[in-house]
């Protein structure tokens, strides 16, 4: 199994629409020539930006959590260039980037160290062989003070390993709860 570089992931985006939007180089300024968080292609990865759909996680009618029986009452919806994450609380939000993984390989997501440094720390579980969709983005506030979210912006780098052999059975053969997700997902079971 080897890390794969940004040749292989130039060429399974444009030529296999591995990823959509795609950006082939690193983005660091925006068209007015304002300072970004970077996302696009890097030397071994590819830093998400996150979309300006977001749920932030309130626990306004004392509920537990529980993932098995989640309670969609527990987020607010917001729409904007940001989000404000509350104290030592969590949003939900998704990857700008649709994903259409191949068969062979196995795709993780790291935070970058712009959030990471702040005390925001980003999670997202593996992309399995054959998934597909928008990759719902999980982002923990561990300060005591709110914190900000940018949209459009980069949030995470994902990094793409190819196995030596095919698997037996990928996401898509079992057909995974989570194929296709668009949007802000929320827990199913």
């Amino acid at each position: 199994m080897s890390i794969k570089s940004d040749k292989w992931i130039r060429r399974m985006s444009e030529e296999h629409d591995m990823l959509n939007p795609f950006e082939p180089g690193q983005v660091r300024h925006n068209e007015a020539g304002e300072r970004l968080i970077s996302y696009g292609t890097s030397s071994y990865g590819y830093d998400v930006r996150c979309s300006n759909e977001f749920k932030v996680f309130t626990n306004i009618h004392s509920a537990t959590v529980d993932p098995k029986n989640f309670d969609e009452n527990s987020f607010v919806d917001v729409k904007g260039d940001y989000c404000i994450i509350p104290p030592n609380s969590f949003a939900l939000a998704r990857t700008v980037e649709y994903f259409k993984i191949p068969r062979s390989v196995l795709t993780i997501c790291l935070g970058k160290s712009t959030y990471a440094r702040c005390g925001i720390i980003v999670n997202v579980t593996p992309l399995e062989p054959e998934w597909e969709g928008h990759v719902t983005l999980e982002f923990s506030n561990t300060t005591t003070l709110p914190a900000k979210i940018y949209a459009n912006e980069g949030v995470a780098q994902m990094l793409f390993f190819e196995s030596d052999e095919v698997c037996d059975t990928s996401y898509a053969d079992r057909a995974g709860k989570y194929q296709g997700q668009t949007g802000v997902t929320l827990p199913k079971t």
